[in-house]
C-alpha cells in the first residue's frame, strides 16, 4: 500500500489506532447505483424492518419495542415524530475510527462514527467522495437509549444538552 500510494503521489494516512486524526465532510445521501438512492438518515422504524428473532445481531429487546409502539421518545424525536438512529457523512474514514466523535460546525457533538457503507470499503485504497460514507449513530438516539431504554436519566441530568 505504501509503495502504491508513493508511486501515485497520494497521501498515506497513519493507522487510526493510537493516532489523532481529523476529517471533515457533510451529511449527505448517496446513489450507489442507477435507480438506488439512500437517504442521509435512518430511524427506529428501520430497526424493526430489519428485526430477525433468529439472528442474535437483529433481535430487538422487548423494552425497545414498547418504547417504539408508545412513541415514547422524550425530547429526542425529529420534528416529524420519528426517532433518528443513524446518519451518513462523506468523510474519509478507515479502520480504527469506530467511536470517533462527530461534531457539527458549531463544535456540538451530534454523533459517533462506527462503520462505513459497503461501497466505501475501498476507502483504504482510494477515497471516493461520491460513494464513500461513514455511518454514524445519531447522538439523539444515544441519549434516548440512556434515558428511556436504560433508565439512566441521572446521567442525562449531569450533561449540558443543546436541543
Amino acid at each position: 500500500m505504501m509503495e502504491l500510494k508513493a508511486r501515485d503521489n497520494l497521501p498515506l494516512y497513519p493507522d487510526a489506532n493510537s493516532t489523532l486524526r481529523l476529517t471533515y465532510g457533510r451529511i449527505l445521501p448517496y446513489k450507489p447505483a442507477d435507480g438506488a438512492e439512500y437517504a442521509y438518515y435512518t430511524t427506529l422504524k428501520g430497526v424493526f424492518q430489519k428485526e430477525d428473532p433468529d439472528n442474535y445481531e437483529f433481535v430487538v429487546p422487548t423494552k425497545l419495542k414498547e418504547l417504539y409502539e408508545s412513541k415514547d421518545f422524550g425530547d429526542y424525536a425529529m420534528e416529524n415524530g420519528e426517532m433518528p438512529v443513524c446518519f451518513i457523512t462523506n468523510t474519509d474514514n478507515t479502520g480504527g475510527n469506530s467511536g470517533s466523535p462527530v461534531f457539527n460546525n458549531k463544535g456540538e457533538l451530534i454523533g459517533t462514527a462506527f462503520d462505513r457503507n459497503w461501497e466505501g470499503l475501498t476507502g483504504d485504497i482510494a477515497f471516493q467522495p461520491v460513494l464513500q460514507r461513514a455511518i454514524c449513530v445519531d447522538i439523539r438516539y444515544v441519549l434516548f437509549i440512556i434515558e428511556k431504554f436504560a433508565g439512566a436519566k441521572h446521567l442525562i441530568e449531569e450533561m449540558t444538552i443543546i436541543r
